[in-house]
């Protein structure tokens, strides 16, 4: 798999080893961290390059029998301030892997798309897979010419790729301490610390906050299932958040009540955003089983057991 260092990566490779599957991981590190592999890495084989070089892919991919491709740079600010760097870790290294896996055999490959590619959601209407996208950001439009690069190799070449929409994932070992950090584990660092936490824009904005749980499972899932080649899919749980309402949920688990403070919204990012996610339940009958509370809960735990050694990074 590629991006195993990285937070959802390291997730599915953990999921992986734990049913006692053999694994290589693919990563540059340039996102990842070690500790992300830490409970695992005796029992991984690992690879560190850059898939952007098609050599490195085809030594990635040699001899394996599947591929769940995470690596990117994940952040939609970093895209606006570096839209090469994103295009090549985004785009040029799918193509690459695609080529490389399909030269070497690959039986099916699981690529990490992003609902950033819907762009701005009208009326906040729930986000389906056959509405004609319209990213916002560099980051949106990687992800969506990576995706397509997967459904031509399945058209034209017959090899099985599978795409899933991933909306707002949220879990452990997602790093607080980056420039480019997302908004809960930015939420729950500061709440533990008793400061408060920072909201860009008024808070009203929405998105379908799904647990890194629930990415696992889609990407095990689809590895087998008949229905998936050649498809697209919203992973996500299909329900809506504003941020104001994840800073007094993340209030109540901490137990620290302690205001946000509100500061200028970011360009790139979008207003609303969540899933109809009937396609998967229909086609795959796949559905995200740990809720938001459930799974704001076991992350802010994992934090907190962990907040000490945070704060010494």
């Amino acid at each position: 798999m590629t991006g195993g260092a990285g937070f959802i990566g390291s997730s599915i490779a953990a999921a992986l080893v734990e049913r006692g599957e053999q694994v290589r991981v693919a990563d540059d590190f340039s996102t990842g961290c070690w500790e992300n592999m830490a409970e695992f890495e005796t029992q991984i084989e690992l690879l560190q390059g850059d898939l952007a070089e098609l050599d490195f892919a085809r030594r990635a991919v040699d001899g394996v029998n599947y591929v769940i491709h995470q690596a990117a740079l994940p952040s939609v600010p970093r895209s606006v301030d570096d839209p090469l760097g994103n295009n090549r870790a985004g785009v040029i290294a799918t193509l690459n892997l695609l080529l490389a896996a399909r030269d070497a055999g690959v039986r099916r490959m699981t690529y990490a798309s992003s609902s950033s590619i819907y762009g701005e959601a009208r009326d906040r209407v729930a986000k389906r897979e056959d509405m004609l996208p319209a990213p916002l950001s560099p980051y949106g439009v990687s992800k969506l010419a990576a995706e397509q690069y997967c459904m031509s190799f399945y058209t034209v070449y017959g090899f099985e790729a599978v795409a899933l929409r991933y909306f707002n994932v949220f879990g452990p070992r997602q790093d607080p301490k980056s420039e480019y950090a997302a908004v809960i584990p930015r939420f729950i660092i500061s709440l533990l610390r008793g400061e408060s936490p920072t909201i860009y824009g008024d808070g009203e904005q929405t998105r379908d906050f799904t647990f890194v749980g629930n990415i696992v499972s889609a990407n095990l899932h689809v590895l087998e299932h008949p229905n998936a080649p050649g498809q697209i899919f919203n992973i996500a749980m299909g329900a809506v958040n504003s941020l104001n309402q994840l800073a007094e949920i993340l209030q109540e688990l901490t137990g620290v009540d302690i205001a946000p403070q509100y500061t200028e919204p970011r360009p790139g990012d979008i207003r609303h955003s969540f899933a109809d996610v009937s396609k998967a339940a229909e086609e795959l009958q796949f559905e995200s089983q740990i809720s938001v509370v459930d799974g704001l809960r076991t992350t802010m735990n994992w934090y907190r057991a962990r907040s000490a050694a945070l704060d010494a990074k």
